[in-house]
């Protein structure tokens, strides 16, 4: 098989060390965008599966088998739809967009005020006494969602997310994508725990397929037009590592579930290892074959102060990791560092996707997956062309409910031997950051080593004890909870305030070389030239004869200094000259603006 953009075959195109096969506008073969997307979109379902059976919970509608197959498709079909638009028009790094964890602990705590009190089990006894009860739930989250939803959208179009960026420096960044890792080793053991046996076995498969065997290319059947029918060696265990370890442990564990190695009984450990677990398999019996989601279905959403301050919460700590996952995004795929405007718009878009999942009814918001960003570290494809046939994938799975129910067969060790390497290397990333700063500078150490340490210290005594804070308002109580909840947000924030008010030299902070970095480097491609991948696709040209683009935040035209000046082709072709001097100008306007 041929493939447009591979290093092999693009005439050395690249001479410098590569860290991705595939780039950001590669384009690998056709018949190569199923495997790669299939393999992000497993671990896309995987990490949104469990949200809709905890939202079931919540609204009083876990004894309905009907409303969670509707939620899980509603879910898979908004994160394929969110992904679709982020890849294509918002961020425009290959980033999948997932159901949100950081919704619940809101959502549980506006479900449990007294008026939203499920009606006990004997008076719940029949159908529409249950329906009666969780209509007006849903809806009541998804009034609020679409409200703080909203909120998002005004703080991405607005710009007042790229004004904060000229704060943000590699000491901010190291603790905000670290922590993302980090912070999610508790749901490693929760995945783990059942059958740590199993875990170590996927674990071992990627690891093995990635790192010893990634250099290997085994042969296998290509066509090409100009050769034909023919056999070609091909780097499949460094594409498809993740999809070849689910498949080989899934199978294991298919083995050993026949066998009755596994226990059968429910109660004891090994249980969820097993592929025929019942509550799987009444995932699969309940998915309905076909289904198409439409605004409303549940009726007209309603809305409430105390919820949509809290989903508020739950929408900042959101954008504040989604920011970090883009920074974490372009640097494993070997792309400049998102501008400005580039993150308005990913922070809009993700907010825009979010309000259509709030009116579809999924009860949740989608946000940006750290495990995916992780994934391209390990198999080196971050093509967007892969990331969106993923998302076209997982709208096939909310459409065909049978086909995303039978994702869930998977058992849950395999993903937390899977997650503990791509969450790792997330962690791992953040870390590589700190290359641009001092590591011998004791201010960088001390900021570095208290972002962290706070960072994982705090949110673990707010979940030991949730009622520490008690300002005298309850809503108030509920959004510092969130925050100080979130690892990300603790973190990132104090690496950020020390940063900017201890003192130190440009140089000292990393700020220097962060700024070459942004820029690019005199032996590599322009700025100019790295910057068009976050370019909108096809209408770029017409777009830069427009001179108000300039001053909405989420264009990729704006600054009206680069706006004028990309009148046409001619001017476009000088501002490709330009020192690189004067580029860090314009970035600095950029940031200025």
């Amino acid at each position: 098989m041929t493939v447009k953009g591979h290093p092999s075959q693009d005439g050395g195109s690249r001479t410098k060390k590569e860290s991705v096969i595939y780039g950001v506008e590669d384009t690998p073969s056709i018949l190569l965008w199923f495997v790669l997307g299939l393999q992000q979109t497993v671990m896309c379902i995987t990490g949104t599966l469990s949200i809709p059976f905890l939202i079931t919970r919540q609204i009083c509608a876990s004894q309905l088998t009907d409303v969670t197959a509707k939620l899980l498709s509603v879910s898979f079909f908004m994160c394929g739809v969110s992904t679709l638009l982020q890849d294509t028009i918002g961020i425009r790094l290959p980033i999948i967009q997932g159901g949100s964890h950081t919704f619940i602990p809101p959502i549980v705590a506006m479900m449990s005020l007294k008026k939203w009190d499920c009606p006990p089990e004997e008076i719940a006894a029949g159908n529409e006494t249950i329906e009666a009860a969780w209509l007006p739930r849903i809806r009541e989250i998804q009034g609020n969602l679409i409200l703080a939803s909203l909120t998002q959208v005004v703080l991405g179009c607005t710009g007042l997310i790229g004004f904060l960026l000229r704060f943000i420096g590699p000491l901010t960044i190291a603790p905000t994508i670290s922590l993302i890792g980090l912070s999610l080793t508790v749901v490693v053991n929760d995945f783990s725990k059942s059958h740590w046996g199993v875990a170590f076995f996927s674990m071992c498969l990627i690891l093995m397929f990635s790192l010893f065997l990634g250099r290997f290319k085994p042969p296998v059947p290509s066509f090409s037009r100009a050769k034909g029918c023919h056999v070609s060696r091909y780097p499949l265990f460094q594409l498809a590592p993740v999809l070849l370890a689910i498949g080989i442990s899934w199978l294991f564990c298919h083995v050993l579930t026949i066998t009755d190695v596994f226990p059968n009984n429910a109660t004891l450990p090994g249980y969820l290892a097993r592929t025929d677990a019942a509550y799987r398999l009444q995932a699969v019996n309940n998915a309905p074959w076909f289904y198409f989601p439409y605004p409303f279905q549940f009726g007209m959403p309603t809305f409430s102060a105390a919820g949509y301050v809290g989903l508020l919460a739950a929408t900042i700590s959101s954008v504040i990791e989604s920011i970090g996952d883009y920074f974490a995004a372009a640097r494993v795929s070997d792309a400049p560092p998102p501008p400005p405007h580039a993150i308005n718009r990913g922070i809009a878009m993700e907010g825009f996707g979010s309000i259509i999942s709030g009116m579809m009814g999924s009860g949740h918001a989608t946000t940006s997956y750290s495990g995916n960003i992780g994934a391209i570290a390990i198999t080196k494809v971050a093509s967007r062309r892969v990331f969106q046939t993923a998302g076209f994938l997982l709208v096939l799975c909310g459409l065909v409910g049978k086909f995303g129910a039978v994702i869930t067969l998977i058992p849950e060790p395999i993903i937390g031997g899977l997650n503990a390497v791509l969450l790792g290397m997330v962690a791992a990333v953040g870390i590589s950051t700190l290359q641009f700063t001092d590591l011998s500078s004791s201010r960088n150490l001390t900021i570095l080593g208290l972002s962290l340490m706070l960072g994982l210290g705090i949110p673990q005594w707010i979940y030991a004890n949730p009622e520490a804070i008690n300002t005298g308002n309850t809503e108030l109580d509920q959004v510092i909870n969130v925050l100080l909840g979130t690892a990300m947000f603790v973190g990132g924030f104090i690496g950020c305030l020390l940063d900017n008010i201890v003192p130190g030299t440009l140089e000292e902070r990393g700020l220097t070389k962060w700024r070459q970095k942004l820029v690019g480097t005199s032996d590599g491609p322009s700025h100019v030239d790295q910057m068009k991948l976050y370019d909108f696709p096809f209408v770029m040209k017409y777009l830069r004869r427009i001179a108000w683009c300039a001053y909405i935040p989420f264009m990729p035209t704006f600054d009206k200094d680069i706006c004028k000046a990309k009148t046409n082709d001619d001017d476009h072709e000088n501002i490709e000259k330009q020192s690189n001097h004067e580029l860090v100008e314009i970035m600095d306007a950029e940031c200025r603006l």
